[in-house]
């Protein structure tokens, strides 16, 4: 059954069972990294590329992971769950070193779309980073797994750098911020 019922007061469970309101720091976190996985599960859908597509599935499946961390505030538990590890942060680094190395060299800042892909890929990257703001300052009161905060910060650098190789392999010049109009 997908109804409890349990939630109508407002409450939701944590992981290990815990309830508490849904306007907790802990709930907005875990609801903003799952809105961030739903973003990237319609990028994987409209992206050609089948590396980037594969790549982002395991992204959406590492950011489960985190999620279900950030739910979890009894560390006993916790210590059992998957965890973002290193590695998954440096295979994060490894792809953005891939896709920048055919990419022009960055100097000036680039305005968000030139495809319609490379749009969406930037909403991703937004949304990312408001996460990023989130878990910080939900870090600052609360425990949270280091490479899970270090994931989410080198996820918004791929993101950005997937958006301008979805545009260098499209053939599509970026567009650069004109301070001047």
């Amino acid at each position: 059954m997908i109804y409890t019922r349990k939630g109508d007061d407002g409450s939701t469970s944590l992981v290990g069972g815990e309830r508490v309101r849904k306007d907790n720091l802990r709930v907005e976190v875990y609801g903003q990294i799952d809105e961030l996985n739903s973003y990237i599960g319609l990028i994987a859908c409209l992206i050609k590329n089948a590396e980037y597509k594969a790549q982002l599935i395991r992204i959406q499946n590492l950011l489960f992971n985190a999620e279900s961390l950030v739910a979890c505030e009894d560390a006993s538990i916790a210590q059992n769950m998957p965890k973002i590890k290193p590695e998954h942060i440096r295979e994060l680094e490894n792809a953005i070193d891939e896709m920048t190395k055919d990419v022009p060299p960055l100097t000036k800042f680039i305005l968000p779309g030139g495809t319609e892909v490379a749009a969406h890929i930037n909403v991703g990257r937004t949304i990312c980073r408001r996460v990023e703001r989130l878990a910080v300052k939900f870090a600052a009161q609360e425990t949270v797994d280091t490479n899970v905060l270090k994931f989410i910060n080198r996820l918004s650098d791929y993101l950005f750098a997937l958006s301008r190789k979805e545009l260098f392999d499209c053939g599509v010049e970026e567009t650069y911020w004109n301070k001047d109009i």
